[in-house]
């Protein structure tokens, strides 16, 4: 099944980055043939629904952000590949990697075999890079074209605001950003070529009107600690504090 209204998201994406939509399909049908039948789609959604869970990118706000999230060990993270580098080496695990297997190699083999969940994602661009997800203890497939078999479409672009669409699909009660800024920075953690730093900046910006679109009908409560996003309420850490504390003593009462 596929949100309402993400065919013609779909189709501006394509159009806007001359992608191969045939490209994606292949690239689906192959990582769907390497995935094995699993209860993770159950795994994830006792570990979202009604939670709050930080989804958690690679923006210039990440460094400032990490030393906040180890205050927060144990709430649900949702990680996009780029920020699990500098993630791990301040020993942050994700409970939830989204990724298009094009992050830093070495720290994904080295959680791939941990509880860890990797959602990743199939287009025409990692074909060659699927054979990774044999590795992985705990994965799911997603598209960005129409769902099949054990491949999935929560929607979303980047492994960033796919996060937050993942999140919202298995009914997340809050969902709060970090490190996603979606602004004309790219964070030192993104690892972006220079020759792809206008490509790069078109994705953030895609990436930021879904979220706002996403805003207009998921039923979880947005929030972010980075930069304004329309529909998400910016809060201080000091605010992220309290509703952290608020929810830890509520589910102990």
């Amino acid at each position: 099944m596929m949100l309402i209204g993400w065919k013609k998201m779909y189709s501006d994406i394509l159009k806007e980055f001359t992608y191969d939509g045939g490209k994606d399909r292949e690239s689906a049908i192959i990582l769907n043939s390497i995935l094995k039948e699993s209860d993770i789609n159950e795994k994830l959604m006792s570990l979202v629904k009604d939670k709050i869970v930080l989804v958690i990118g690679s923006g210039p706000s990440l460094s400032d952000a990490i030393p906040k999230l180890k205050n927060y060990r144990k709430s649900i993270k949702i990680a996009a590949d780029s920020s699990i580098k500098p993630l791990v080496e301040n020993g942050i695990i994700p409970d939830i990697i989204v990724t298009d297997l094009d992050g830093d190699e070495n720290t994904l083999r080295k959680i791939a075999r941990t509880k860890a969940i990797f959602v990743v994602h199939a287009h025409g661009d990692n074909i060659g890079k699927l054979g990774f997800v044999k590795k992985i203890k705990n994965c799911i497939g997603t598209t960005q074209s129409i769902p099949f078999d054990k491949i999935q479409n929560f929607g979303g672009f980047t492994d960033g605001d796919r996060g937050v669409f993942l999140a919202s699909h298995y009914n997340a009660k809050k969902i709060i950003l970090f490190g996603m800024d979606f602004g004309d920075q790219i964070g030192k953690f993104s690892k972006t070529k220079k020759s792809e730093r206008k490509t790069k900046l078109m994705k953030l910006k895609r990436g930021k009107l879904l979220l706002e679109w996403l805003s207009t009908f998921t039923k979880s409560e947005l929030f972010t600690t980075s930069k304004p996003i329309k529909g998400f309420k910016k809060i201080s850490y000091k605010e992220l504090d309290i509703i952290i504390t608020q929810n830890a003593f509520n589910t102990q009462s």
